[in-house]
């Protein structure tokens, strides 16, 4: 019986499938090594400490359930408990290697925000000064958030003139100013995300598209970033939507 043309010549559907998976899984495996070693530049040691915590939660599950249960089903729930903790602490201590990579240079502090997810959209360098000391425009469900790089001897005067411009096009919508720095009633750089996570939710989805496209619309081109660029190879790692 002679088969169907049709089916013989037909492509398989699942080729295409198959290799995008092929492609996504060496890029995820591709980018979780530049992290590594993106880490291991600024912490040598971090692959035995990901080793200790791997082996000491995995024993902390092994004994127990090896004592209460049998060793087959301890190693099932010891290795992945193991892996868990490890991956855990490794996200944490590459976040923490971005941030000291990227610290005190200009721009920084946009390039923390623009690795948020979940709605937020940011103009960075909408004010610079010549001694390098930037505003950036961050709009989100709370609001409008004007976030300042540079000595708060210098800044407040620049934020509070951001922020008359900015009310004058939005009167009613919430303004929020956050310096970034180590001085006393600055943000952190590390801690930067979080402070803006937590802030109140004024607005809906909606109404935040309105409110950036409003400011596009009304402002100036963001300004350069002064010269003193971020390192290339310092990226910042993608954050769980809040």
């Amino acid at each position: 019986m002679a088969e169907d043309p049709a089916k013989t010549n037909a492509p398989d559907s699942g080729a295409p499938t198959k290799r995008r998976r092929r492609r996504s899984g060496g890029g995820r495996i591709s980018q979780l090594m530049e992290n590594y070693r993106m880490t291991r530049e600024s912490d040598p040691r971090i692959g035995w400490i990901l080793l200790a915590w791997l082996v000491g939660v995995g024993a902390l599950v092994f004994v127990p359930i090896s004592l209460l249960l049998n060793w087959p089903t301890a190693i099932l729930l010891a290795i992945p408990s193991g892996l868990l903790a490890a991956t855990y602490i490794f996200s944490r201590r590459a976040m923490r290697a971005a941030y000291r990579q990227i610290e005190g240079q200009p721009g920084a502090a946009a390039a923390v925000v623009q690795s948020l997810r979940g709605g937020w959209f940011v103009s960075p360098a909408v004010a610079v000064t010549k001694g390098q000391d930037l505003v950036h425009r961050v709009v989100g469900r709370p609001g409008v958030i004007l976030v300042s790089e540079g000595p708060s001897s210098r800044v407040t005067h620049l934020l509070a003139n951001e922020r008359k411009k900015t009310a004058r096009f939005l009167p009613e919508t919430p303004i929020y100013e956050v310096q970034v720095g180590n001085e006393e009633g600055q943000v952190p750089l590390e801690k930067l995300q979080r402070e803006l996570t937590k802030m109140p939710k004024a607005l809906r989805p909606g109404e935040v598209t309105a409110v950036r496209q409003r400011l596009d619309a009304v402002t100036k081109a963001p300004l350069p970033v002064p010269k003193g660029p971020l390192p290339k190879n310092a990226r910042m790692p993608k954050t769980p939507r809040p």
